[in-house]
């Protein structure tokens, strides 16, 4: 099982990060080890002083493929969730400032808690779905999936032309905007649709 996830798919977190809007996907990966399932806690690592939330939905691979047409490529996942990617942007801000890879601020342990899978079916239109993270209480980032720069199905025909997706690999398609510093003690919840999938704390 291996984590894809895209930079920059909502022009406003673009923006906000002072980043040029992207004219195709931008591609970053994180290992198996970053996988936080069943709302287990997520303990702040010491390596950094300003670890970000960023919600995103999650897309989870259903079937291998590679090479993947566009038009057939909503034909390879079945199934959507909630995820944080947890970013440490002091060290990708250095990072960038050098032209180094983003892997030590994006693939660290657990940065990437995801709730449980609901079916796609069950949703009328994957092009109309709202989510938010609240912290505190408090909504910090909120999204709807209308304004993705890339859609689903094109960011798994873009991938799947450079890397082999496999059944049970995940999707990471992007935050919108409003990201900004969790600290020990936040209490953080993500809904979909009005429903909470994500509910954990920082510890």
């Amino acid at each position: 099982m291996k984590i894809i996830a895209i930079g920059r798919n909502y022009a406003e977190h673009a923006k906000e990060l002072n980043n040029p809007v992207p004219t195709t996907p931008v591609i970053f990966m994180k290992p198996d080890t970053a996988l936080l399932k069943d709302n287990k806690p997520f303990y702040h690592p010491e390596f950094s002083q300003d670890i970000h939330h960023e919600i995103e939905l999650v897309l989870k691979v259903s079937k291998e493929g590679k090479h993947i047409s566009e038009k057939f490529a909503a034909n390879y996942f079945e199934e959507i969730a909630l995820g944080v990617d947890f970013t440490a942007r002091d060290i990708q801000t250095k990072h960038k400032e050098k032209g180094l890879p983003w892997e030590l601020a994006k693939a660290f342990d657990n940065s990437a808690p995801v709730s449980n899978f609901l079916p796609k079916a069950q949703f009328a239109d994957l092009y109309n779905l709202n989510f938010k993270l609240d912290i505190n209480g408090e909504t910090r980032q909120q999204g709807n999936t209308k304004d993705l720069l890339f859609s689903f199905e094109r960011i798994i025909a873009f991938v799947s032309q450079y890397i082999t997706l496999k059944k049970g690999d995940l999707i990471f398609t992007g935050t919108p905007e409003g990201v900004g510093k969790v600290a020990v003690g936040d209490h953080l919840e993500g809904f979909l649709e009005g429903n909470k999938l994500l509910d954990f704390y920082v510890k």
